[in-house]
């Protein structure tokens, strides 16, 4: 939608390249999110040299605990071949500024769940994805400052923001089967320049068939997002036979809700439906279904 929309309203080059660059920002984001995370449990290094450091350290400046800077799950990670990939292209330490570390580290070391993890010698691990989870969940994502930061320096986060949390929280809890250098998928990509390259081909027929739908809306008073997501969706209607109507329908509605004005959803809703009935009457729409195969006896 965002692509489609550059594409005819800015011209800011190749359709496909203005995808991938989409696709990027979500990769660094992802990453830096992550590089986050680890640069918190990491700061026990930090904090413990520089405490001991001083010209007269005392007692609790010589034995800051250092555990959660050898988190299991973090090295797993750092040691990784898909993160050190990632790590030279994004380079997520760019967007470290001031002191958001060292803050998180020090809200870290406040909280009673921090205290019973460093108590413990072993280094189980559902208690090393415990604390790693309370550094996402309750420090960096509950930070109202936080956040401030991250919105400021990545222009997606709000749009992404939702989905980043679950990429997070899904890479806590598989960290081996996360590929940072491809979030997205073979198959998601090839679908998204498929989606994209048919609407920009197919722009005047599915206004064709958008137009009689409209009764008394006039064309070029419609909202351009709406227009858009009808010609995504009558794309998706007609030549994405794996993609249940229904599954279509209520995707587009919710899109026309988040990103274009109140009465989208509703109208979008309206004209989908129209087409999508008469598409079904004159035999048009053609897909393929998707039934569970009953176990074999």
């Amino acid at each position: 939608m965002q692509v489609l929309y550059m594409v005819e309203n800015q011209n800011q080059g190749s359709p496909n390249a203005l995808l991938q660059k989409e696709f990027d920002k979500t990769r660094n984001l992802f990453v830096f999110l992550v590089h986050l995370l680890h640069q918190v449990a990491l700061y026990a290094e930090v904090e413990s040299q520089q405490r001991s450091s001083k010209n007269l350290p005392d007692q609790a400046d010589l034995s800051v605990n250092i555990k959660v800077a050898g988190n299991s799950i973090v090295w797993q990670t750092i040691e990784s071949e898909s993160f050190k990939k990632a790590l030279a292209i994004v380079k997520p330490q760019q967007w470290l500024e001031g002191d958001l570390v060292k803050t998180l580290f020090r809200n870290l070391t406040e909280s009673g769940l921090y205290k019973n993890y460093i108590l413990e010698e072993s280094r189980d691990k559902a208690k090393e994805k415990e604390i790693l989870k309370y550094i996402f969940g309750s420090l960096i994502i509950e930070s109202e400052s936080t956040l401030e930061y991250i919105d400021e320096h990545f222009s997606n986060w709000e749009d992404e923001g939702e989905m980043m949390i679950g990429f997070v929280l899904n890479y806590l809890q598989k960290p081996g089967s996360i590929d940072f250098m491809d979030l997205v998928g073979a198959e998601k990509m090839k679908f998204a320049i498929d989606l994209l390259q048919t609407a920009i081909d197919k722009k005047g027929y599915t206004e064709e068939v958008i137009k009689p739908k409209l009764n008394n809306w006039d064309m070029e008073r419609i909202a351009v997002i709406d227009m858009i997501l009808l010609r995504l969706g009558v794309c998706e209607l007609l030549y994405f036979d794996t993609i249940p109507t229904k599954v279509t329908i209520n995707e587009y509605i919710d899109l026309a809700k988040e990103y274009s004005t109140e009465q989208s959803g509703h109208f979008v809703n309206g004209i989908l439906d129209n087409i999508h009935k008469e598409l079904i009457g004159s035999g048009k729409i053609q897909k393929i279904s998707h039934k569970v195969k009953e176990p074999k006896k």
